[in-house]
Parts: C-alpha cells; sequence; structure tokens
C-alpha cells in the first residue's frame, strides 16, 4: 500500500483503492450500476444521491446490497 492508496472493506473482504475516489467509483470499478446498489458506509445507510461526492476513506466498511431483476 502506498501514500496514495487506502484500505477499506467491502462486503467483508479487505480492498486497497486510490486515495480519492467516490463511492460511484468504487461501484463502477466493482462492475455495478450505482442506482441498483444500497450502499452502507461504516454502519449508516448513504443517499443514493450522494455516492458521488462521498469519498471513501483509510478504514471505511461497506456493505454493498445490489438489487438485480427477474421474475
Amino acid at each position: 500500500m502506498t501514500a496514495q492508496e487506502i484500505r477499506i472493506t467491502v462486503n467483508g473482504d479487505v480492498r486497497t483503492v486510490p486515495a480519492g475516489r467516490s463511492v460511484t467509483d468504487l461501484l463502477v470499478d466493482l462492475g455495478l450500476r450505482p442506482e441498483l446498489v444500497v450502499v452502507e458506509r461504516n454502519r449508516e445507510i448513504l443517499e443514493r444521491g450522494g455516492y458521488a461526492e462521498t469519498r471513501l476513506e483509510d478504514g471505511d466498511t461497506l456493505e454493498l446490497v445490489h438489487f438485480v431483476g427477474g421474475g
């Protein structure tokens, strides 16, 4: 890990990501559509409209719930 990277936990898995990334950036990196994901950050559910402005911080714990359509 470099000074330009941070360590976060996503659904129980520790990941190293570039510093300054937003929640939206992370979701896109993971191949997820932000409008179909509920994000809990450090035990607080985030407003979907604020994903792009919410910067990830070292030590953050995120739980992602992805909705899948079907019939």
